[in-house]
This record gives C-alpha cells, sequence and structure tokens, in this order.
C-alpha cells in the first residue's frame, strides 16, 4: 500500500486578500512560512516519506521545503499537479472579474462543473491531468509513504477524484492553507483515510 500525505501549500498575500492565483508565482508571506515550519514538524513527529513532491509554484516548493529538511530530502517539481490554469482570470478578484465575465463567474461558484474560464483550464482537465499524475507516481512506490504539495483547487479535484464524486461537488470539500489530507493506494483504487487537518496550527 502507498499512503500519500497531500498537503495544501501555506498562505500567501493572493489568499489573504481573494484573488486568482492560478499560475502566478506568489511566494509564501510570513504566516505562511509559519504554517510551513509547522506542517513539516508535525509530519516528521508522525511519518517517514521517502519521496516529497510539490507542483513547481514557490508556495508549494517552500512549503515542501519545511517538511523536506526533517528527512534530508530534496523536494521534486511535479508538473502535473501545478496549479489550475485561469487564464484571463489570474491576478483578478473575483470582483473584478465577475464585472468583465459574469456568466462564467456565476458558473464557477455556482455549477463549477459547467464553468468556462477565458483562456484556462476546466475543472475536467484539470481532473484528468492530475489522476493520471496520482498514480503514475504512486505506482513508483508501491509500499511506501509519500508527500504531495499541491494548490486549493488541485486539492479538491484530486479528493473528489479519488472519491469518486462529480466536480459538482468542488466547494463541498473545504482545503485550509497547509490542510493535510492522508490518502491509501492499494495499487487499483484509492481510500481516503483523512481530510483538511490543520490540528498542527492551532495555538496551544
Amino acid at each position: 500500500m502507498t499512503k500519500i500525505i497531500l498537503v495544501r501549500h501555506g498562505q500567501t498575500e493572493w489568499n489573504r486578500n481573494e484573488r486568482f492565483r492560478g499560475r502566478a508565482d506568489i511566494p509564501l508571506n510570513q504566516t505562511g512560512l509559519q504554517q510551513a515550519e509547522a506542517t513539516g514538524a508535525w509530519i516528521a513527529a508522525r511519518w517517514k516519506p521517502v519521496a516529497i513532491y510539490a507542483s513547481p509554484l514557490s508556495r508549494a516548493m517552500q512549503t515542501a521545503e519545511a517538511a523536506a529538511r526533517h528527512f534530508q530530502l530534496s523536494v521534486q517539481p511535479l508538473p502535473g499537479i501545478i496549479d489550475i490554469d485561469y487564464g484571463e482570470w489570474q491576478g483578478l478578484s473575483p470582483d473584478e472579474a465577475r464585472q468583465r465575465w459574469p456568466e462564467q463567474i456565476s458558473h464557477w461558484y455556482h455549477a463549477p462543473e459547467k464553468a468556462i474560464i477565458p483562456g484556462g483550464e476546466t475543472l475536467q482537465d484539470l481532473r484528468s491531468r492530475l489522476m493520471e499524475t496520482l498514480k503514475q507516481v504512486c505506482n513508483q512506490y508501491p509500499h511506501d509513504t509519500i508527500m504531495l504539495v499541491g494548490h486549493t483547487v488541485v486539492n479538491r479535484i484530486m479528493l473528489l477524484g479519488i472519491l469518486g464524486l462529480g466536480n459538482d461537488r468542488f466547494w463541498r470539500i473545504k482545503q485550509d492553507t497547509c490542510a493535510i489530507n492522508i490518502i491509501e493506494w492499494d495499487g487499483s483504487d484509492f481510500t481516503l483515510a483523512s481530510l483538511n487537518d490543520t490540528c498542527h496550527l492551532r495555538k496551544s
């Protein structure tokens, strides 16, 4: 069995002040760096991944590197889990995008499976590349624990994929910054063992 520690990256300024991030390479802010350190320490106390992969964007790489230091591992960039391509929405706030594409933005928030992002990816496009990438990586480590660091849209769609749920359920799964999810792969199917765990970020 493969155990997958799936993590969302820490906070950035574009998370704190909501903007469509996508492929924009926005680094972690100070809170995000602290979240990444707490996440890395928590993982190191409980698991021993043999490989750590991350989206090539700096916010994911920084989060992964905070864990990798505990294991003397190098983070391997994994283009297949890079954030969704937001096309012409990238960098805009939801209100700014709504002024130009009211129908498409309405679909995004109320019928995401139907959303067409101008110049970007659909959720089905994203799902296809994510599930193919996930299976390829898991098959390299049939008896090991690995760590993946992705993005909120990436992780939500990946989780819907492993549960066999439709993309219409996109907004019904939470992925907070530096949330940890545990997934198991038996070589033919996935099991979700835990979801959106952020207890490591709570201050005592």
